[in-house]
C-alpha cells in the first residue's frame, strides 16, 4: 500500500476540472460540503457504499490540508485512526504515508491505553488524500461555495418536519440534486479571525468562511439551534532561528508503528525520521501575557474555547505561576517552519514576537505566520440522530467541528460514519449506528447526540467505560467484518485480510490453550519464569503469557512445534492474552447494568462525597435530581456511562455491607438473649 506514486498536484486539478463540467448537470446520491478531515472521509465513504457522490470544496488545492498542527493520533485520538482505517478510511494510510516521527504515546501503561501518534509531512498528507480521492470510483470533486441548502416538501413516510434536496452553488444559477447532504464546514461557517483586536471574517487563514446563505438556512428556514466556538493556532516559527541546543531531545521510536492494518512498515524510514524538541514557557511568558490582554479581543470573548488545547493566554489566566510546555515540531522533511505546540495565541503579531522570545530556546525566534484565533458557529449536537442525521430534517447530514468537537481524528471519525449513512439512506438501505460497547466511535457519536457539548469535545480513553476491550490493536476484528458484511464501506482485500487474522489468531490461541501442563513442568520448559510453587492446576500456554515478562517468543522457543508459525501475532497474542479476564469482566459488567436498570438508589446518599470516581459535574447532576432507580440515573443528561458502573458498584458494596452489619447486628442480639436465657 505504500509503493504506489502518487499524481502530482497539477494532474489533479486538470482532472478535477473535467470531472467538475459535468457535476452541475448531475444527479448525485451523496453531496459533501467541505474538504477537511470529516468531508474527505465523508465522500469517500459514502463512495464506497456505493453512492454517487460529489464533494464540494472551496479551495481545490487545500483538500485534505492539515489546517493547524502538523500531526495526527494521540491518547484517544489514535485509537478513533486505528478504528477509522479498519472501516477502510483514509487517514490511517495517509498517516503513514506522510508520518516522519512515530511515537507511541502512554506504552508506560497497558496497550488499552496507548496512543499511537505521529508528526507529518503537510504536503505529503495533502497530496495523498488527493490521490486517494482522485482514485475513488463514484467520486466527484468541485470547487465551489455552497449559498443555500434546497428545501423541499417531506416524505410522508419518514421523520422530520424538513427535507434537504441538494444545494446551490453561489453565483450559479443551476442547482445540484441529491437524496443526501452532508455539511463538513469545520471552522468556516460563520468563520471570524482574530489577531489583537483586529477581526476579519474567514475560516482559516488566507481562506473565506463558508457563504453567510447557509448559517441562515440553518438557524431560520430548518430552526435548529446553532451556538458558537473558539480556537486557535500557535505562529509558526522559522526553524533556523531557533536555538535548538537549548530545548530537551525528543526521538522518534526506533521502529515506527504504522495507523494501518494494512501496513506493516511506514513510507519514512525509520532512520529518516526528524525529532522533536521540548521547551517550556517562564516567568517573561506569563508577564507579556497579563500586560497584553487588553489588547486582545479573542481571549475576552464569551464563546467557549477548547478545554484541552487552550490558548497560552487561557492558560496563564487559569494556572498563574505555572510552567507550561511547549513542543518544537517539524512541519514536514523540506519545510523550513517549526510549530510550537502549546503556544497558540492571539495577541496582536508584534507582542507575540515578544512573547516566543521569552522562551530560552526561541531567544532570537522569527515569526513566519503569526498565530491566531477562529470563532464559528455549530449545531448543537443533540438533535442529531446516532447516524448523525439531523432529527427534524430528511436527508441532511453533519461531520466534524459543526458538531461542537475538536480536531482532524473526531472529525474523520464522524466524517466516515455519516457518509456511510448518508449513502444507506440515498440508496433506501437503513441507517446503521455502532454502540460504545464496541468502538471509540461509537462513545463519540454517542457523547455527542445523547449529551451534547459546551465546549469543544475531545476524545481521551477515559471517555470510553469498556477502554479494556476497545484497543487499538484489536480495532480491525471489531469493526473491518461488521464494516464488510453489514455496513458496505469496506472493501474485499481488506475483509479478507481481516478474516485472515481473525482465523490465524484463533488459531494460535487454541494451540496456545491446547498447551496444558503442571506448575513443575512449565517451570522445567521456562527457567526464568517466575511462577509460584504452591500452584497446583494446570495452567495453559494462554494463562502463563499472562505474566509479567513472558513473551510469545519465549513461548514458541520453548514449543516450537506448536508455537512457531505464529509468530507474525505474537504481540497481539501476548496483549489479547494479558487483557481476556479484564474483557471478561467487562462483558459480565455490561450485562449486570442491563439486568439491574431497576435497581433503587438510596435517597440519603451524599453525591458530592461520594468515595467514587466521578467529576465534579456528575457529582452535581445527581445531587440535583436524586434520581430514584439505576435506569433513572443513566437517562439524566450529562450523566456518563463510566459514572454509571462506578455508582452500580457502590451501590452493592454498600448494599452487601449493609446485609453484613445487619447479620452481625441479629447474631449480637441473638447471644444477648441465649445469655439473657441462661443465667
Amino acid at each position: 500500500m505504500l509503493t504506489k506514486k502518487l499524481p502530482p498536484l497539477q494532474r489533479f486539478l486538470s482532472l478535477v476540472s473535467r470531472r467538475a463540467s459535468h457535476a452541475a448537470r448531475q444527479q448525485y446520491d451523496v453531496i459533501v460540503v467541505g474538504g477537511g478531515h470529516a468531508g474527505t472521509e465523508a465522500a469517500a465513504a459514502a463512495a464506497r457504499v456505493g453512492a454517487e457522490t460529489l464533494l464540494v470544496s472551496q479551495k481545490i488545492q487545500t483538500i485534505g490540508a492539515l489546517s493547524c498542527n502538523p500531526s495526527l493520533g494521540g491518547v484517544g485520538k489514535g485509537q478513533l485512526v486505528r478504528e477509522v482505517d479498519a472501516l477502510d478510511g483514509l487517514c490511517g494510510r495517509a498517516g503513514d504515508w506522510a508520518g516522519i516521527h512515530f511515537s507511541i504515546l502512554n506504552r508506560r501503561k497497558g496497550p488499552a491505553v496507548w496512543g499511537p501518534r505521529a508528526q507529518l509531512d503537510r504536503q505529503r498528507y495533502r497530496t495523498f488524500i488527493q490521490s486517494e480521492l482522485l482514485s475513488t470510483p463514484r467520486l466527484t470533486v468541485l470547487e465551489g461555495s455552497v449559498e443555500e441548502l434546497l428545501l423541499s416538501e417531506t416524505n410522508p413516510e419518514q421523520p422530520g418536519t424538513h427535507r434537504v434536496t441538494g444545494i446551490r452553488l453561489a453565483n450559479e444559477g443551476t442547482p445540484i440534486s441529491a437524496s443526501s447532504v452532508i455539511l463538513t464546514t469545520g471552522t468556516f461557517l460563520s468563520g471570524s479571525l482574530f489577531v489583537g483586536q483586529s477581526e476579519s471574517p474567514g475560516g482559516r487563514i488566507g481562506d473565506a468562511p463558508s457563504s453567510a446563505g447557509l448559517s441562515h438556512t440553518l438557524r431560520e428556514r430548518l430552526g435548529l439551534r446553532v451556538g458558537r466556538l473558539r480556537t486557535g493556532t500557535p505562529p509558526r516559527i522559522l526553524k533556523d532561528s531557533v536555538d535548538l541546543s537549548l530545548a530537551q531531545l525528543n526521538p522518534p521510536d526506533s521502529l515506527p508503528t504504522p495507523f494501518s492494518f494494512l501496513n506493516t512498515h511506514t513510507h519514512c524510514k525509520p532512520e529518516e525520521q526528524l525529532p522533536c524538541y521540548l521547551t517550556h514557557t517562564t516567568p517573561g511568558v506569563e508577564r507579556v501575557v497579563k500586560e497584553s490582554l487588553h489588547l486582545n479581543c479573542h481571549i475576552q470573548q464569551d464563546a467557549n474555547g477548547p478545554r484541552y488545547c487552550p490558548s497560552i493566554e487561557s492558560r496563564v489566566v487559569r494556572f498563574p505561576g505555572r510552567q507550561h510546555q511547549v513542543w518544537l515540531e517539524p512541519e514536514g522533511l523540506t519545510s523550513d517552519l517549526l510549530y510550537p505546540q502549546g503556544l497558540s495565541m492571539t495577541m496582536p503579531p508584534d507582542i507575540q514576537l515578544r512573547l516566543i522570545r521569552e522562551i530560552p530556546a526561541l531567544h532570537r525566534a522569527e515569526i513566519h505566520t503569526p498565530g491566531y484565533g477562529v470563532q464559528y458557529d455549530f449545531v448543537c449536537p443533540t438533535q442529531l440522530s446516532p447516524a448523525l442525521q439531523v432529527k427534524s430534517t430528511q436527508g441532511l447530514f453533519l461531520a466534524g467541528q459543526i458538531n461542537g468537537t475538536t480536531g482532524y481524528e473526531e472529525a474523520a471519525a464522524q466524517g466516515l460514519w455519516a457518509g456511510v449513512n448518508a449513502a444507506r439512506s440515498a440508496l433506501s438501505m437503513p441507517t446503521v449506528a455502532l454502540s460504545r460497547t464496541e468502538s471509540y466511535i461509537g462513545v463519540l457519536i454517542d457523547d455527542l447526540v445523547s449529551r451534547g457539548v459546551t465546549e469543544p469535545y475531545r476524545m481521551f480513553t477515559s471517555r470510553a467505560e469498556y477502554r479494556t476491550s476497545l484497543r487499538p490493536d484489536n480495532a480491525d476484528l471489531r469493526l473491518t467484518l461488521k464494516g464488510f458484511e453489514e455496513v458496505g464501506c469496506v472493501s474485499p482485500l481488506r475483509y479478507q485480510e481481516a478474516v485472515r487474522v481473525r482465523d490465524s489468531l484463533q488459531e494460535a490461541q487454541a494451540a496456545l490453550q491446547t498447551l496444558s501442563l503442571s506448575n513443575p513442568k512449565w517451570r522445567k520448559a521456562l527457567p526464568d519464569l517466575r511462577m509460584s510453587e504452591n500452584k497446583s492446576t494446570l495452567l495453559t500456554g494462554m494463562d502463563v503469557l499472562q505474566y509479567n515478562g513472558m513473551t510469545f517468543e519465549m513461548l514458541s522457543s520453548a514449543f516450537p512445534e506448536s508455537l512457531s508459525r505464529h509468530m507474525e501475532f505474537a504481540q497481539r497474542l501476548k496483549i489479547e492474552a494479558v487483557y481476556k479476564p479484564h474483557c471478561d469482566l467487562q462483558k459480565k459488567e455490561i450485562e449486570r447494568i442491563q439486568k439491574e436498570e431497576n435497581m433503587s438508589l438510596p435517597q440519603d446518599i451524599d453525591y458530592l462525597t461520594l468515595p467514587v470516581s466521578m467529576s465534579q459535574e456528575v457529582r452535581e447532576i445527581l445531587d440535583r435530581v436524586r434520581p430514584s432507580t439505576l435506569g433513572a440515573a443513566t437517562r439524566l443528561e450529562g450523566m456518563t456511562p463510566a459514572a454509571i458502573v462506578h455508582l452500580l458498584n457502590y451501590v452493592r458494596t454498600a448494599a452487601r455491607r449493609e446485609r453484613r452489619t445487619q447479620r452481625r447486628q441479629k447474631e449480637e442480639r441473638e447471644r444477648e438473649m441465649c445469655a439473657r436465657e441462661a443465667s
